[in-house]
Parts: structure tokens; sequence; C-alpha cells
């Protein structure tokens, strides 16, 4: 048996993944876990301070990795964390933490926006309409997925 997935699926998966293995080599060569370099990217892409829930949402990861992550970026004092009300959270760079994002993350957002640059502008629309358009279909599928899960 082949197995589930065709070939646009193995290559969909194929490319996924090493696309996330490029940005883990450029955490490690900053000397960054995966999961400290989103937390200083997702503040940078908001400016100083980031609520602590965008952070888990945009990365899709767990709020306790998060904190994880977090405990040790406050340690080195590189963030700290502001209470918005009783339960939200911010974070926030350190001036300390400014240099870390600076030499580390303004880079990684620099080459980002190099490749996209380099891109036609027709190019990039229909990048972000195809990016766009398989995230809310598999959300539908998965909403499905669940609603059917539930009524077994």
């Amino acid at each position: 048996m082949n197995g589930y997935a065709n070939h646009a699926l193995k290559r969909f998966n194929y490319l996924l993944a090493e696309i996330d293995a490029v940005y883990h080599e450029m955490a490690k060569q900053f000397g960054l876990s995966d999961t400290a370099m989103n937390i200083l990217y997702a503040i940078c892409v908001e400016g100083e301070c980031c609520l602590l829930s965008d952070i888990c949402r945009l990365f899709g990861t767990s709020k306790q990795t998060i904190n994880s992550a977090l405990r040790k970026l406050e340690q080195a004092g590189m963030v700290y964390l502001e209470a918005v009300d009783n339960k939200k959270k911010t974070v926030c760079l350190t001036e300390q933490g400014k240099v870390l994002a600076e030499r580390t993350v303004r880079n990684v957002i620099e080459a980002e926006n190099a490749v996209l640059d380099g891109w036609s502008v027709s190019e990039r629309q229909q990048y972000l309409a195809l990016t766009a358009r398989f995230l809310m279909q598999i959300r539908e599928y998965a909403i499905s997925m669940t609603e059917e899960d539930s009524h077994d």
C-alpha cells in the first residue's frame, strides 16, 4: 500500500518541514531555542510588547511551552511581563532584549522581507491568497471532524 498521501501532499509536507528546519537552524545559530526565537519574533512584529495569548496563537504553541521559554528569557534579563488585566499578560523586551532582538530576529525579518520583495506583486498576492485559502479550508475540515467526533 502506498499510504494515504498523494504526491502533492507529500511535497507540501516536505516543504513545510524544510521551512521549519531553516528557522530551527537560524535559531540555533543565534543560540536561541525555537520557542525563544518565536517569542522575540512575535514581540518585534508587534513593536516592543505583545500579548502572551497572541504569541501562543501566532505560533500554535502551548501556553506551557511558551511560559517555559519566557522564564528563561526573563531570568536572562531579556523580557518582562506586565499584567494587562486579571487574565491577560503582555510580554515586553528589556533594553538587553532589544539588543538581542536587533542582532537576531531583525535579521530573520529582513531576510523574509527580502524574499517577498524579490517576488512580483502578483506572485506575493497569489502566494498569500492560496495560503489563506488552504488555511480556511483545512480549518473547515478540522471543525467538521471535531463535530463528527462529538456525535459518536
